[in-house]
């Protein structure tokens, strides 16, 4: 009944305000309550397709210049200290005083580069802002609530009346919950979004929500410019002559990528000589390719077209257009690379994450079939592909990173496909070498592949028990 209310309340508002594509979702809280609520974008927003990932760029930003500053405050401070001679000594500091002395300078020019560059970055995506949501960030940084309005109601004694609340001031998202207590998970009604398909993926098993990712393993380090950005797979259902242990690696800076390095066994990856290099027909798009049974799966340079690639024949058996994708630095990660398509493999099989001009620069997300590359479901995200650094699928559900190039990085955003819902999470993902851009799952071993500036590493993971 209040799905009902909260449902016919979302129509009223989006006729009153000419607002577009308003999604409703339900989730069951920790202590059994179910939330539900739905998401308007506001006219600004939906007129100005980068306001919301420029601004969410720039809050990040603002964040990360500040703890600069902070280390760039404290790095000046040792350098004082050790530059003022004690009484009584040399007026030379010893050699092994004059060399911390010039590690540090070095360091304070570093963090001088970096704050200038994040200057800039942040003039480049205030550019890129409507000029309400200028204003939202400036009330944000005052203190002010950062482009959300919310309602949180708890009935314990009349499960079927909630409290509502709407605010047509906020030029940012808003959003209404309620939760009720008394109203089981079993007995809740089925949603009705026109966008929900047809039918749900079925789980596979050994599935869960990620829960925790562990510290970054280097595997390999490039060993030229051309290996900055990359990207490094296992098949996790290898064909033959291939296994398990086979690992591919391509790098991705350049004009005309075809190279496919193949390594026999971790042991031969890390002393980095491949067994054999494959000449790709057609050029590759960045570092958004995957390997699954038996083929790499890439997009072709310059276009929307995807690329089935045989490695036992070494011909391109499938070619297919992605219809309406946004590619070559339209709709990209937020890193850049013309990240605009991106394949992924998990437990269920071959995916797809890109953009289209109808989804304003949204994630959008397709399950492919991986003999055919047809496209068997989609689905349409609220996360802004620009705002988020990367991505990557498991158990059916899309996982977003918050930075490229935060030490300290999360995974902030988690869309389940078969519930059509997102949800907001906050677990740390380390960017050792501070300029990510590749990360993927393998779902045969549970780990997290990803290239980390030259740096190929893993992460060990932990998934829920369903």
């Amino acid at each position: 009944m209040i799905a009902t209310s909260l449902l016919a309340l979302a129509s009223l508002i989006v006729e009153a305000t000419g607002q577009l594509s308003p999604t409703f979702s339900r989730t069951l809280s920790r202590d059994g309550r179910c939330i539900y609520s739905f998401t308007v974008p506001s006219p600004q927003e939906a007129s100005c397709s980068e306001a919301a990932e420029a601004l969410a760029a720039v809050r990040e930003l603002q964040t990360y210049r500040t703890a600069q500053q902070r280390a760039l405050e404290s790095l000046g401070e040792r350098l004082r200290l050790l530059e003022a001679n004690p009484p009584g000594e040399s007026l030379s500091p010893a050699p092994k005083q004059q060399g911390e002395v010039r590690r540090l300078q070095m360091e304070k020019l570093d963090l001088l580069r970096r704050l200038e560059n994040m200057k800039q970055e942040n003039i480049h995506l205030r550019a890129k802002q409507c000029p309400d949501s200028q204003q939202t960030l400036q009330d944000s940084h005052q203190g002010g609530r950062q482009g959300v309005s919310s309602l949180s109601s708890r009935q314990k004694t009349q499960p079927d009346r909630g409290v509502y609340n709407w605010s047509f001031e906020n030029p940012g998202y808003q959003e209404l919950k309620s939760e009720i207590t008394e109203i089981p998970a079993s007995r809740l009604i089925q949603r009705g979004d026109a966008d929900r398909p047809t039918t749900t993926l079925q789980q596979s098993s050994g599935c869960g929500m990620l829960e925790w990712v562990g510290e970054p393993v280097t595997f390999q380090k490039a060993d030229n410019i051309v290996g900055k950005y990359g990207v490094w797979m296992k098949d996790p259902e290898p064909a033959p002559p291939h296994n398990k242990e086979s690992i591919w690696r391509i790098n991705t800076v350049g004009t005309d990528i075809r190279q496919l390095y193949e390594y026999r066994d971790l042991d031969q990856f890390m002393r980095g000589y491949p067994n054999k290099v494959y000449m790709l027909p057609e050029p590759i798009e960045s570092t958004g390719s995957v390997i699954y049974r038996g083929s790499l799966y890439y997009q072709k340079r310059r276009s929307r077209t995807l690329l089935r690639y045989e490695m036992k024949t070494e011909t391109i058996l499938v070619r297919k257009d992605l219809p309406n994708a946004g590619y070559r630095g339209v709709y990209p990660y937020s890193w850049g690379g013309y990240t605009d398509i991106d394949l992924a493999v998990d437990e269920l099989g071959l995916w797809v994450t890109y953009s289209t001009n109808q989804a304003q620069g949204a994630i959008v997300i397709s399950k492919l079939d991986s003999n055919t590359l047809e496209t068997e479901q989609t689905w349409t995200t609220a996360i802004r592909r620009r705002s988020v650094a990367n991505s990557f699928m498991i158990c059916g559900t899309l996982y977003t990173l918050n930075s490229y190039s935060n030490h300290n990085a999360i995974i902030n955003f988690a869309y389940n496909t078969n519930t059509n819902s997102t949800k907001v999470l906050n677990i740390p993902f380390e960017n050792r070498y501070r300029y990510n851009s590749m990360t993927d799952y393998n779902p045969a071993e549970k780990k997290i592949l990803a290239w980390d500036n030259f740096n190929m590493v893993m992460y060990d993971i932990r998934l829920s028990k369903v």
